[in-house]
Order: C-alpha cells, then sequence, then structure tokens
C-alpha cells in the first residue's frame, strides 16, 4: 500500500506484549478475556431477566454481583480499540468488508463474510471457554507459566489453524 508507515518488527510486538504480561501479573493478574464475554452476557441478563439469569449455574456463578468496570472487561474493549489506533496510525485502516483473499476464494458478498466470521468467531468463542481460556489467556499468560494444558492448547491451537487454512485455501496453499 503505498503511503502506509512500515509495520514494527516482529520482536518489538513480542517485547511490548511481554512487558503488559509483567505489569497486569504484578498489578492485577495474567492476561485473558474470553471469560468476559460471559460476564456481559451474564451481567446483562441479570438486569433485563434476572429469574432466567438465576437458572443457568453456568452464567449465576459467572456474572452475579460482577460489573463491567473491572481490569478484565476495559482489557477487552481495549483490543479492538488498540487495533483501530495502530491501524490509523499505520494508514492501514480501511472500510473493506470483504478482504481480498476470501473474495478470491468465496466471492465478494459482505453479507456472506459476515455471516461467515460470526459464525467463526462464535465458534471460537464457545472453544475458548470449553479449553478452560482462550488464545490470550493459554497462549500468553499460560505459557508463560509453564501450564502444561496451555502448552496443549497451543499446539492444539496451531495445528488446528494449519488445516483450517489449507482447506480454505487449498489453491494458495500450493504456491
Amino acid at each position: 500500500m503505498e503511503g502506509t508507515v512500515p509495520m514494527m518488527p516482529w520482536w518489538v510486538g513480542g517485547l511490548g506484549i511481554g512487558v503488559i504480561l509483567l505489569i497486569a501479573v504484578a498489578l492485577v493478574q495474567p492476561i485473558g478475556v474470553s471469560t468476559q464475554y460471559v460476564v456481559l452476557d451474564g451481567v446483562l441478563l441479570h438486569a433485563i431477566l434476572p429469574d432466567l439469569a438465576d437458572q443457568s449455574p453456568y452464567l449465576k456463578h459467572a456474572s452475579k454481583g460482577w460489573t463491567l468496570a473491572t481490569y478484565e472487561f476495559l482489557f477487552v474493549v481495549g483490543i479492538p480499540l488498540g487495533a483501530f489506533i495502530a491501524a490509523a496510525a499505520t494508514r492501514r485502516l480501511s472500510g473493506r468488508i470483504v478482504p481480498s483473499l476470501w473474495a478470491q476464494r468465496f466471492g465478494p458478498a459482505p453479507a456472506r463474510r459476515l455471516g461467515w466470521s460470526f459464525v467463526g468467531g462464535f465458534l471460537l468463542l464457545f472453544g475458548a471457554r470449553f479449553g478452560g481460556g482462550c488464545t490470550s489467556g493459554h497462549m500468553i499468560s499460560g505459557v508463560s507459566q509453564l501450564a502444561v494444558s496451555s502448552f496443549v492448547f497451543s499446539t492444539a491451537l496451531f495445528a488446528s489453524a494449519i488445516l483450517t487454512a489449507r482447506w480454505l485455501y487449498h489453491e494458495r496453499a500450493g504456491q
């Protein structure tokens, strides 16, 4: 892209994540975000239909008495905000809904792209909750603490990501 700011080297990003993790562990707790989506659901459901929320043991346990003004929730809000700021700062911000690689493989329909993005996001969040943590919780915090479950999670995540990418974009895999 013409006029873009060069991307930072990988090691700068890695050091940045490391510093943030050290600060988070020292001040609050290790990094992890997938639980906050359940907390948000539970807080909203408790506000709207408290009896229904109390009927779900999962939501009752995950969100009763919680507020959205927590370190973890602000961390979740900061992820897309930080991505937006980084994209704007490097002049890579785009209003494009359908990336070119997706359009080449599946067509340019925005509704299809958004629908599959929702399905993928749902499956990702379901898997994160089922696996006891997300990529930030397991791969950043868990691996840094040498948790065996996080090494298993990380291996499974990379293997499934490679297989999924090869399946979705099989034409480009041989290039």
